[in-house]
């Protein structure tokens, strides 16, 4: 890339395009600057803004909400299930038949896919488009279909600890609804369908440059050597952890890719101590609620949600990544069973 000269919109980006669209099965990727970036573009490819109405979940990070208000939107929450943490259809479906909704994102919250059949026969029965947010899922799949590919339009996130992560921020949509990939592309360059000449509104500079493009690249023919690794940490955590005041995830297939390994407790903060006495590295993702945040909860008078608050609790992050070793991990389920 430095001998080539050329760092913006050059052939890197343009095959990292094509090569991830192939991998995810869609007709088109448009790279980014962030899986932000693309959350807000997907919803603006899509036609939402001021006076729409966007259904997601309060527990994954503040990013969709984010990107809702960053359009004029306005957020609703669905309750999730209770033992995976994923949007609850049921809990979706209530809402989009008591009140107009126009577009639903929907997470695949730490890799594992959401029930995307009951979501997409809900949503196509009321007309709503539906979003995938797959920035934590990249290669999971179900049936032989890969997220990314089994909504209207899909966002990724390549932040470095990604399952696919650049040096750097970086981001793309996948779609095979060429309409939608030509919105995004046009709102990544300022709106412009020509150079210098602006037709689409609220575009600006969300670029993914030739250098991480590479980088990318580079990494992709490993990603679904990396995500069986994980898949067998993560199963290694399930099958070994016992203990009566812990729940973890449990096992599963390839609609897992072990993005993040979260167990549950209720006393949380007593064994993120415990943990860390033995140098055991571990996080919460995520401890406020969305529409408790405090820059945004004046927003949201009188939402209650007691799963998702429940949950933003109890759950705690243990080390999870295709580095790791397999006696690093018994270490750390015997530090955990000891507790």
């Amino acid at each position: 890339v430095l001998d080539r000269g050329w760092y913006v919109l050059g052939p890197e980006v343009t095959a990292f395009e094509q090569e991830f669209a192939a991998y995810c099965g869609t007709s088109d990727c448009v790279s980014l600057a962030s899986g932000t970036d693309a959350l807000e573009f997907a919803l603006r490819a899509l036609g939402i803004g001021p006076g729409k109405t966007v259904l997601t979940v309060a527990n994954a990070g503040l990013y969709s909400t984010i990107a809702i208000i960053a359009t004029g939107a306005t957020p609703v929450y669905a309750e999730i299930l209770p033992d995976k943490l994923l949007i609850d259809p049921t809990d979706m479906k209530r809402i989009l038949d008591s009140r107009k909704v126009d577009a639903i994102i929907v997470t695949h919250l730490y890799g594992l896919l959401a029930n995307m059949r009951s979501i997409l026969l809900f949503a196509r029965e009321k007309g709503v488009p539906v979003i995938e947010d797959c920035a934590q899922a990249h290669g999971a799949s179900r049936q032989g279909k890969k997220a990314g590919s089994l909504a209207d339009i899909a966002c990724f996130s390549f932040y470095p600890t990604k399952n696919l992560g650049a040096l750097g921020d970086g981001g793309a949509i996948t779609t095979s609804r060429p309409e939608l990939a030509d919105a995004v592309r046009q709102l990544r360059q300022y709106g412009w369908s020509s150079k210098y000449q602006a037709t689409r509104p609220n575009g600006h500079n969300s670029r993914l440059d030739e250098l991480q493009a590479a980088i990318l690249r580079a990494k992709l023919p490993h990603l679904d050597g990396w995500n069986a690794r994980r898949r067998d940490i993560a199963k290694r955590y399930s099958t070994g952890i016992k203990h009566p005041k812990i729940t973890t995830p449990g096992t599963h297939g390839e609609e897992h890719v072990a993005h993040l390994y979260v167990i549950r407790t209720a006393e949380r903060d007593a064994l993120k101590q415990h943990l860390a006495a033995a140098n055991i590295p571990c996080d919460i993702h995520y401890p406020i609620p969305d529409f408790a945040q405090p820059a945004y909860r004046a927003l949201f008078p009188g939402v209650h949600l007691p799963i998702t608050t429940q949950a933003c609790n109890e759950v705690l992050t243990l080390p999870c990544f295709p580095e790791l070793a397999d006696d690093e991990v018994d270490a750390i389920i015997a530090h955990i069973n000891a507790w």
